[in-house]
């Protein structure tokens, strides 16, 4: 066995000791405390300000798509399963799963009847296995919530009415829930079940805060528990939520039509080694097969892709912007 392989096998044996750590090991007992604690003192707490913080602590944590909340012990299959919920399909973990296993021996068993190498075939295959089908619910998920933010206003527009009028809150969210088509008539619907089974306001609105994960709903949410908790003019409240929302909005696509241009350069010179590579491995595999059997190339070849990977990480982080 030469160095490259040594150093290949030494990589994917701590890659997996790594993950297999992380996936039985347990939390930290430190933070772990201290989440108890909070939780403890949230519960019992009977003061409006503790109540107040604890709605920005969720909407803080909720800044950043998060699957695990705090205060939520949920496994790595209800993880999954709260993500496929996200994207609005009737998908299920056992098709999911059925889906990554074919795919993966789909695309492994047309490599290795192409190129005749077993393990190139098997890393190719589970690569694209497990993320292509990661990637294309990803894909529904932000557009699914590109659509409810976009809606997200009217909704709030809707429910300024209705409480001017002299609707009640409940009332007036399954009037949004029948006037708004989209994401947002959906997770409305979802809440007023909620609430006519029982459910208070809060937990229903957190509920759907929890799988929406958005901070344009996040504030709603905190909005209506500091009313709930101090009174007020709930009607004025929303109506400058929803002018904010607008702003937030606009912002956004101001920001996305500067770097459009910086993207659109990210994309192409991030996948044109690749497409190229795998283009002329295709029509000539022998032109390209010192690249899994010499070692100056194989060393040459993971070099380039560190630094590929750098250079579009870096770009990325540079068009980013949180608003």
């Amino acid at each position: 066995m030469n160095m490259v392989q040594t150093l290949l096998l030494a990589g994917g044996l701590l890659s997996v000791i790594a993950l297999i750590a992380m996936a039985f090991g347990g939390p930290n007992a430190r933070k772990e405390l201290q989440r108890r604690i909070l939780a403890v003192r949230e519960r019992y707490s009977e003061n409006a300000s503790a109540k107040v913080e604890a709605q920005m602590r969720k909407a803080i944590a909720n800044r950043k798509p998060r699957f695990n909340q705090a205060g939520e012990d949920l496994t790595k299959v209800q993880m999954l399963a709260r993500r496929l919920a996200m994207t609005g399909k009737s998908w299920t973990v056992v098709q999911f799963g059925q889906v990554v296993i074919g795919l993966g021996l789909i695309v492994a068993l047309l490599i290795y009847m192409r190129s005749g190498q077993l393990m190139m075939s098997l890393f190719i295959g589970s690569a694209l296995g497990f993320g292509l089908p990661h990637m294309v619910v990803g894909h529904f998920i932000k557009r699914r919530l590109n659509k409810f933010t976009q809606h997200f206003p009217d909704a709030i527009d809707l429910l300024v009415r209705g409480l001017r009028s002299g609707l009640p809150v409940t009332e007036t969210l399954q009037v949004v829930a029948k006037e708004i088509p989209g994401p947002v008539g959906e997770e409305f619907k979802l809440v007023t079940e909620r609430i006519k089974i029982g459910r208070s306001m809060e937990d229903a609105l957190q509920e759907s805060a929890n799988r929406l994960q958005t901070p344009e709903f996040n504030f709603f949410c905190i909005t209506l528990a500091i009313q709930r908790e101090t009174g007020g003019n709930l009607a004025e409240t929303l109506s400058n939520l929803g002018a904010v929302l607008r702003s937030r909005a606009q912002m956004k696509l101001k920001i996305r039509a500067l770097s459009s241009e910086s993207k659109a350069s990210a994309y192409i010179v991030g996948s044109l080694p690749f497409l190229v590579f795998i283009m002329i491995w295709w029509v000539n595999p022998e032109y390209l097969a010192g690249f899994f059997s010499e070692e100056r190339l194989m060393i040459a070849g993971l070099g380039g892709l560190l630094w590929m990977s750098i250079g579009v990480f870096i770009m990325a982080k540079m068009v980013s912007f949180e608003i």
